[in-house]
């Protein structure tokens, strides 16, 4: 049963420019402009028309964008929830002005070593994540780490725990490796299964949807459990709807006359119904849609997200914004 027809995020690509190179990603290779104030007060505005509650301003590195602060701003005018991610290169210097913004700040970290960390994200930053922690938690900020879980690093839960989470209060996410484009990877059972424990553990949060989703053998095109077009609207640094999610992009639509008319448009429409039947959504296991598809329609998945989902937004004090 569906709960929710309206989407729900936005995830905005401010840039798709990166000063880091992950093994992981394949976004920071892409040439891209930055987004612009003016198309994003139009944007901004329509999403909320549209019922989104959250926007998420990704990249690339979404700090590199000079603006990020009016950005921010603009979102928060227009009543959304705003979450950004950052690998803490330049939040040390920017954090003074993007300082109540952020309802959801994350500082990406793969590893509590420090040349293993860098290794993965191909630049030194490590210690600039320290340091973002420290700054962010002294501007009263509360900050996640999200720690990307693969086979090689699931061992190193306990110490990312132990030694930066718990002493610092801060909660660690979980985010289980995804593939696509041959990039990223998989997890085997038994990574799972440690997943799971460590989900239930105090400051941790894993949306154990995930870890069933990737049991089942991640989206199946005859009865899809993806609601990528539906849930979640994505916007590229050219001002263009992205369709019918980012990581497949088989359509970019140039954002005119403006995005409520557009997304309501017969055409667009017909890509939505098309929302994980496509031959390339088969095994699909994205997080970042998967995450809003669990949320609006009551099947299995709904139910193994919903104890951690609540655990997450009570430890933020998030809730209160979703009711």
């Amino acid at each position: 049963m569906r709960l929710i027809s309206a989407p729900v995020l936005c995830n905005y690509y401010v840039t798709y420019r990166c000063n880091a190179s992950c093994s992981f990603c394949d976004i920071w290779e892409k040439p891209s402009p930055y987004v612009t104030v003016e198309n994003a007060r139009d944007n901004l505005q329509n999403l909320k028309k549209l019922g989104v509650r959250v926007v998420d301003f990704t990249g690339g590195e979404p700090l590199l964008h000079r603006q990020l602060d009016q950005l921010l701003r603009l979102a928060k005018d227009a009543g959304l929830i705003t979450t950004v991610t950052s690998n803490g290169l330049l939040y040390p210097k920017q954090a003074e002005k993007l300082r109540g913004l952020v309802d959801m700040l994350h500082f990406s970290l793969d590893s509590p070593l420090r040349h293993e960390h860098d290794a993965s994200r191909g630049v030194a930053c490590f210690d600039k994540v320290m340091e973002s922690i420290q700054i962010a938690t002294s501007l009263g900020e509360r900050p996640d780490v999200l720690f990307t879980v693969f086979e090689h690093n699931v061992h190193q839960i306990q110490q990312m725990w132990e030694e930066i989470c718990l002493p610092n209060n801060l909660v660690l996410i979980l985010n289980p490796v995804f593939e696509y484009n041959s990039v990223g990877g998989s997890l085997s059972g038994q990574a799972l299964d440690k997943l799971t424990w460590w989900g239930k553990q105090k400051n941790v949060y894993l949306n154990d949807a995930f870890v069933q989703l990737r049991i089942d053998g991640g989206n199946h095109t005859a009865a899809p459990v993806c609601k990528a077009a539906s849930t979640t609207l994505v916007i590229s640094p050219e001002n263009k709807l992205v369709l019918p999610c980012y990581h497949l992009g088989l359509d970019h639509l140039p954002i005119e006359p403006n995005l409520y008319e557009l997304y309501k448009s017969e055409k667009v429409q017909k890509l939505v119904a098309l929302e994980g039947r496509l031959p390339a959504c088969e095994g699909c296991a994205i997080n970042c849609y998967m995450q809003p598809s669990f949320a609006v329609e009551i099947n299995k998945y709904w139910w193994k997200a919903l104890p951690s989902t609540l655990k997450y937004n009570w430890m933020k004090g998030t809730w209160k914004q979703l009711v």
